[in-house]
């Protein structure tokens, strides 16, 4: 995987928006996020899906009765996933990391944060002030879960190689404890070469947001 500096965070995204449409909704949320769910809070908790893409993990968790901020940068997918779910759980934010202006001054603390496919767009610097800024919107005994892909990059987009020690690190120093970790064959799609992270973390007390 290579670090390409020269390229924006959500390169690639909006010209290819249709056929991205197409494969992230033929993938099903329950499938790629059965490691995951276990650990969440129970519903109606409030999720923020950052980097929402098509709206198919933001519908995935209004079905199981969740309240959801959603985010999503890019216009050409954000439009066309509230489009796809137009569903009154989900409030959609024209946002991004990694300091997610829309959501300053906040007033509630999320029970999860979900950064799907969304943290290795990140360059070093933005990784190191981005991950304050997520367990400041974490609720304690919140859930902070994300993925990251290693292996080919597609033409046009830019990602780096981050490592799960790096990004457990990172959180660590934000008093997120690790509590998953684990590598997944990329299944779904079958892509050669293509492997994932997947890492959660809980909020341990006297960091950031407090319970409300």
């Amino acid at each position: 995987m290579r670090d390409d500096g020269s390229l924006h965070g959500t390169a690639g995204y909006a010209a290819e928006a249709e056929t991205l449409v197409s494969q992230y909704e033929s993938i099903a949320f329950a499938d790629i996020h059965a490691s995951i769910l276990p650990l969440l809070p129970a519903p109606p908790a409030h999720i923020l899906d950052v980097g929402a893409g098509t709206g198919r993990d933001a519908a995935g968790f209004a079905a199981l009765g969740y309240r959801v901020t959603a985010v999503e940068p890019t216009a050409e997918l954000r439009l066309r996933a509230v489009a796809l779910h137009p569903l009154p759980q989900i409030a959609w934010l024209d946002d991004g990391l990694p300091d997610l202006p829309a959501l300053a001054g906040y007033g509630e603390a999320f029970d999860v944060v979900m950064l799907t496919a969304v943290w290795m767009h990140l360059d070093a610097g933005e990784r190191l002030s981005a991950m304050p800024r997520i367990a400041g919107l974490m609720r304690v005994g919140g859930v902070m879960a994300l993925s990251l892909r290693h292996g080919p990059v597609p033409p046009g987009r830019r990602m780096f190689d981050v490592t799960a020690s790096e990004t457990i690190d990172l959180a660590r120093a934000q008093g997120l404890q690790c509590i998953l970790c684990r590598t997944d064959e990329d299944a779904q799609l079958g892509r050669p070469g293509v492997t994932w992270d997947r890492i959660a973390f809980v909020k341990e007390g006297g960091r950031g947001a407090s319970r409300t």
